[in-house]
């Protein structure tokens, strides 16, 4: 795995989850998984067993030159990972966070061709190089136009694409950077050129385009981005190699995320006895000041960004609290328009008895969250899988989400879905408005005040879900069998 994320060490969003939980899952079925990242200044080091140093001098080819870097060895909860430090004037990964500078694109490149100059110098021959988002794009382009021909013929890549709206765009110095050079050769349309900006090159595209195989993280959001404008400009060229394109499904890692083991939540739980769930919500409500009562909990556990629906965020707290419930919000404010957004937000309910709101992203917070809420909300304007509602319904939390990407593959609405009554695990909308999102909260609210045992009886259908990475691992093991042989 060459990734830039991988929880609990190094983690922005849902991908690390995703790395770390399919790397444990291929370990458990056999097969040999080392994960490459770079070794940030605010990794959390304490996450991580028995740091040494595994390589001193790799030098990396830069810029006609070299830079000075070293690599070490550590456990993270068992997984084996490699850190790729560099020690360059430009500090590439010596920054206070993982990704927000003006120079990430540069960054990242240059992470790649660490981490293939690391696998071909320490004699690192993996059968297949799963990459994972913008930052390694570039990985399936090296890899076929330089490494091959140096000892790597064999080496098959996979390129996973969890979000399509950033996809990094760069100018030509990449190429003169990272060696490949010939910018008229990959400012080919059917190659490295954004298809938006036609003097700017696509990392993301170029991952598309050299990998063997590419997938996104779930079957309908591969649909979504080949016939919509989800996605962002690249529709086209999945098109033109839509048969190297699929959809495999996130999965959770339910050695993490289950009240039956987790360690981060005061009473655990399971579904034949929900009593801790109830000592959970109680629990919630005293670490963050709320008001205790017979009342519905909702909550919205993510970042803040226009993917996830922050008009209708706003909304269903101001609904929930209109209509007698509770809500919290757990995220943080990823841009300055969240935060001029949810930052008075924030201020309005800091005393509020039935409302809080924290902007911050808060792992350990967010166990006891979906623990102790009797709702979710996952109102995003698109979601290539989403995890949230996935974790949500192992906690026994019922979803209430719209009616895109993964979302329609894991969450089937209570009173309308086709599926089996056994199936139905929550509450969907269609339409990305109030309207639609309160039909479904109204639904949701009054069966939890009206109707309590058929509510359980959600909450329980939600639990025994099985959305483990078992399955995800079965179909990338098909993918990795498949394009070895190619």
């Amino acid at each position: 795995m060459v990734t830039p994320e991988c929880a609990p060490v190094a983690q922005a969003g849902g991908v690390g989850d995703v790395v770390f939980g399919l790397s444990r899952e291929l370990e458990l079925r056999g097969n040999a998984v080392e994960i490459i990242l770079p070794r940030y200044d605010c990794l959390r080091t304490d996450q991580i067993w028995g740091l040494t140093l595994d390589y001193r001098d790799l030098w990396v080819p830069w810029y006609g030159g070299a830079v000075h870097c070293s690599v070490w060895f550590g456990l993270v909860h068992g997984r084996k990972c490699f850190f790729i430090e560099a020690h360059s004037r430009e500090r590439f990964f010596n920054r206070p966070s993982i990704y927000g500078f003006a120079d990430d694109a540069l960054r990242f490149c240059f992470f790649s061709k660490a981490a293939l100059e690391y696998m071909l110098k320490a004699g690192k021959r993996p059968q297949v190089i799963h990459c994972h988002d913008w930052p390694t794009g570039l990985v399936p382009v090296l890899l076929f136009e330089i490494y091959k021909f140096h000892g790597m013929a064999d080496q098959r890549s996979c390129y996973t694409i969890h979000n399509f709206r950033h996809q990094g765009l760069v100018g030509a110095e990449v190429l003169r950077a990272s060696g490949l050079n010939r910018p008229e050769y990959y400012l080919a349309p059917d190659r490295m050129r954004d298809n938006l900006h036609s003097g700017a090159l696509n990392l993301m595209k170029g991952g598309i385009v050299y990998a063997n195989f590419v997938t996104t993280v779930s079957r309908h959001h591969a649909w979504e981005v080949m016939n919509t404008e989800q996605g962002f400009g690249l529709g086209p060229t999945l098109y033109a190699h839509r048969r190297k394109f699929g959809g495999v499904r996130n999965g959770v890692d339910y050695a993490v995320w289950n009240p039956e083991v987790d360690a981060l939540i005061p009473y655990r739980y399971g579904a034949n006895d929900l009593a801790g769930k109830y000592r959970d919500k109680e629990a919630l409500r005293e670490r963050l000041g709320l008001r205790r009562g017979f009342k519905p909990l909702v909550a919205y556990v993510g970042r803040l960004d226009e993917q996830k629906g922050p008009r209708l965020i706003r909304d269903a707290l101001r609904y929930s609290l209109a209509n007698g419930a509770q809500f919290v919000l757990l995220g943080p404010a990823s841009d300055r328009e969240a935060e001029r957004d949810f930052g008075p937000l924030a201020q309005e309910f800091r005393h509020h008895p039935d409302c809080r709101v924290v902007l911050a992203f808060d792992r350990e917070l967010a166990h006891l969250v979906y623990a102790g809420a009797d709702l979710i909300v996952v109102p995003s304007n698109y979601e290539p899988c989403g995890l949230v509602q996935m974790i949500a319904m192992r906690y026994g939390t019922v979803p209430v989400v719209r009616a895109v990407g993964g979302l329609v593959e894991t969450v089937f609405d209570r009173d309308y879905s086709d599926e089996p009554p056994e199936r139905r695990n929550g509450y969907v909308f269609g339409q990305p408005d109030a309207s639609g999102l309160q039909s479904a909260m109204r639904r949701a609210l009054g069966l939890w005040n009206s109707y309590p045992g058929e509510f359980r009886s959600l909450l329980l259908n939600a639990m025994r879900c099985d959305y483990s990475f078992a399955q995800p691992a079965r179909d990338y093991l098909n993918i990795y069998e498949y394009i070895r042989h190619k």
